[in-house]
Parts: structure tokens; sequence; C-alpha cells
């Protein structure tokens, strides 16, 4: 996760911007930008966020 910021918050505006605007799900987000799905939604969970597949947001 060289490329995102390591602040969580701004992390979740970031990954949330990025699923709403240019990726269909979190699996396509991670593959693309070559990421660790579980060292990301871990980090997210880490401030009480999880991933809803439905809403393709971190909520």
């Amino acid at each position: 996760m060289a490329d995102l910021p390591k602040d969580p918050m701004i992390l979740l505006s970031v990954v949330n911007t990025k699923l709403r605007d240019f990726y269909a799900d979190l699996d396509t987000l991670c593959q693309e930008m070559q990421i660790e799905k579980k060292e990301l939604t871990e980090k997210l969970a880490s401030i009480d966020y999880e991933y809803d597949a439905g809403l393709n947001q971190f909520v």
C-alpha cells in the first residue's frame, strides 16, 4: 500500500472515491492497484469500517 495514504481516515476517503469512480468492486481495485485486500480491510477495520459489496463502499 505504498502509494496509498497511511492515515486510516484519509485512506478511507481515497479508497471509497476510487471504488465509486473507477472500480466495480473491491477485488478489482486491489488487483489493479496491486494492493493486499487483507491489509486494506484490516487497516479500515481498525477505524470500524468494513466493505459493503452492495454499496461498493466501506461503511
